[in-house]
């Protein structure tokens, strides 16, 4: 068989290039040095680590993409759903019809919120930068826990679908405004000398949610029907006084009922309940 050609340069020396039969190898370098080995494959037998469990994604957490309109933010898109949520309630707000009041896409909106549900707790832990919680270190925790009680039903009046977003499955919150104020009601029941604080707020949260919820939805119906609170129970008392004609403690209540303000008996309620919870509690306190 007839010895390949090596290509060569003016200087009659190889050039590397391949002639005609395809050699292109340099007769200088070794011709006969042992390839790598090709890389392992696992058998079938050997067992692979399984990867880690992947974390719970939050809203909090995840990196925001740049926007593709500079005045479109994460923050005029929480504010505007406040505006939504506070002026047509929870079931009005939609991407579409936000994204529509901020003259933008859906599409663009979702660059910063990745679903309603991140939405509202986007919402909800705006609203709540609203609470105040009096310095731990004041004399009278009683006073403290209502003046911090009575701004949270402040702000839960105000934002009438706050309380019953609260309570909703696929909700976490752990946003910062939200994470601020438990940690200034822990440091405030601490200081109270109360053995489990937690319980103790939770007791008094439990109480606080409650009513302004009961409250919230009051008041939506009776912004529903155009009329002052006032005017609108003058119309509902002769179908409640009927209803309880056969009752004889309801209309008895309603027989002499005197005409009041409803706001400030609605204060009045609140206030009472509250007091028999910081009483119970109070008992609770080491001596």
């Amino acid at each position: 068989m007839a010895a390949a050609k090596t290509n060569r340069k003016p200087d009659g020396k190889p050039d590397g290039k391949p002639d005609g039969n395809g050699n292109g190898t340099d007769p200088r370098l070794p011709q006969h040095a042992n390839p790598a080995p090709p890389a392992s494959t696992p058998s079938a037998s050997t067992p692979s680590a399984s990867p880690p469990s992947a974390p719970i994604p939050s809203v909090w957490t995840r990196q925001q993409k740049e926007p593709d309109q500079p005045a479109l933010s994460r923050a005029a898109i929480v504010r505007e759903a406040i505006v939504m949520l506070d002026a047509d309630g929870i079931e009005a707000l939609s991407m579409r019809k936000l994204g529509a009041r901020l003259n933008a896409g859906a599409t663009s909106l979702y660059r910063h919120v990745a679903t309603k549900d991140e939405l509202m707790e986007l919402a909800v832990d705006e609203v709540f930068a609203e609470i105040t919680v009096p310095p731990a270190d004041t004399p009278d925790w009683r006073a403290s826990a209502t003046g911090a009680a009575q701004s949270f039903r402040a702000t839960a009046l105000r934002h009438r679908w706050l309380s019953s977003v609260l309570g909703q499955a696929g909700l976490a919150y752990l946003g910062p405004n939200l994470m601020s104020y438990s940690e200034r009601l822990a440091a405030l029941f601490t200081a109270a000398g109360f053995p489990e604080p937690s319980r103790a707020i939770d007791t008094v949260l439990s109480y606080v949610i409650g009513m302004s919820t009961t409250e919230a939805a009051w008041l939506t119906t009776v912004a529903r029907s155009g009329e002052t609170e006032a005017d609108f129970i003058a119309r509902l008392m002769p179908a409640a006084q009927q209803a309880a004609a056969d009752h004889d403690h309801l209309s008895d209540a309603y027989a002499t009922a005197a005409p009041v303000d409803p706001a400030a008996l609605r204060d009045t309620k609140f206030a009472y309940g509250l007091e028999v919870v910081l009483d119970g509690l109070q008992l609770r306190l080491p001596h």
